[in-house]
């Protein structure tokens, strides 16, 4: 068993038009417990239901204090007043101060990041992986629950603006959903900055 924490860091929802964007945290203390996800895909590869079926074991493992996780969100407001690089920024220091909250060893945990992500510097080991989603389960497992997390939330708000189909492409800029914008304009879930000129 490591002597520390292995944790995974990733995002979900940076180019939406809509939506917050989300930051997943997954972290585990036993090499044993991270080989029962052996075959987990990083969240684009994988369909809707089976990022959902994924999810389900996380959540069983969580329930059973064998991992933990933490997703945090940037809403569209803190997007456009403080751009995306910040709001992930925070988003993923949020994610790792409520691990910490779980267990005060994560704070020395050995954090893997996806992409160009970055942690706080008190976060002493830690290492950004270009492809770190395809590369490396702990990342993916990361990205499932920023991903999952945040798909709910769409499909939750689409209750509240049904004209817009939320539901169906979580706030990204498909055909229908740059029609609806034309038709209604925006709400508060949109990134003003991504849409200058638009509406």
């Amino acid at each position: 068993m490591p002597k520390r924490y292995l944790i995974g860091v990733d995002e979900a929802g940076r180019g939406p038009l809509a939506g917050p964007v989300a930051v997943g945290a997954f972290a585990v203390r036993s090499g044993l417990v991270l080989r029962k996800f052996r075959g987990v895909k990083d969240s684009k590869r994988l369909t809707s239901q089976q990022r959902e079926q994924w999810f389900r074991v996380i959540q069983e493992y969580s329930d059973k204090g064998e991992i933990f996780y933490a997703v945090s969100f940037a809403k569209a407001e803190t997007i456009d007043e403080r751009g995306l690089t910040y709001s992930v920024y925070s988003a993923i220091n949020r994610c790792l101060r409520r691990l910490e909250a779980f267990d005060r060893e994560c704070k020395k945990a050995e954090v893997r990041l996806d992409g160009l992500l970055q942690a706080s510097g008190r976060y002493t080991d830690q290492r950004t992986i270009i492809g770190g989603d395809e590369i490396e389960p702990i990342i993916a497992l990361a990205s499932i629950c920023a991903k999952v997390m945040r798909d709910r939330r769409m499909v939750k708000a689409s209750k509240e603006f049904p004209e817009y189909g939320f539901e169906r492409h979580k706030g990204y800029g498909t055909k229908s959903h740059y029609s609806a914008i034309k038709k209604y304009g925006l709400t508060p879930l949109h990134r003003r900055r991504f849409l200058k000129g638009i509406a």
